[in-house]
């Protein structure tokens, strides 16, 4: 399974805001920081703000920061808002499916369950969880440097 880039570029940007807190940001210093289009960014961020995760300030003193607190904000919960679909084979969408041996094959169900165990895991995790405590979060990961964006 693999998060598309718009999903990586929505949680750096809540990770960002999550450890500015109330503070005000800007497209340009997100684009800046992460060295990512401006333009990317803007649909993003606007992407975000409709679905309630960020409140955006227009105007010269305007600026972004969180809906609500980070510590409520599931990282799953980003991952499915952000992603355009779930359907890691073709039958798992009805109105698509082709493969003529749907109503006989065991692996549909072992794939929708690891992808349940894959989204579940994220559900354990909130947005403030990443934000201050990686090294907490990911121990089997010590020996490798997490390097701060």
């Amino acid at each position: 399974m693999r998060l598309t880039l718009y999903t990586d570029y929505s949680l750096r940007v809540l990770l960002y805001l999550a450890n500015k807190e109330d503070e005000l940001v800007t497209i340009s210093e997100l684009a800046d920081f992460f060295k990512i289009s401006r333009n990317h960014l803007v649909k993003v961020v606007h992407n975000l703000g409709l679905s309630g995760y960020i409140l955006t300030t227009r105007g010269r003193n305007g600026g972004l920061k969180l809906a609500r607190p980070a510590k409520n904000i599931l990282i799953g919960e980003v991952v499915r808002s952000t992603e355009p679909d779930f359907d890691l084979l073709e039958c798992f969408n009805p109105a698509t499916d082709q493969c003529v041996i749907t109503r006989t094959c065991s692996l549909k169900s072992v794939i929708f369950n690891a992808q349940a165990a894959f989204l579940g895991e994220l559900d354990r995790y909130t947005l403030a969880d990443m934000a201050k405590a990686p090294k907490k979060v990911l121990p089997a990961f010590k020996s490798i440097p997490i390097v701060q964006h």
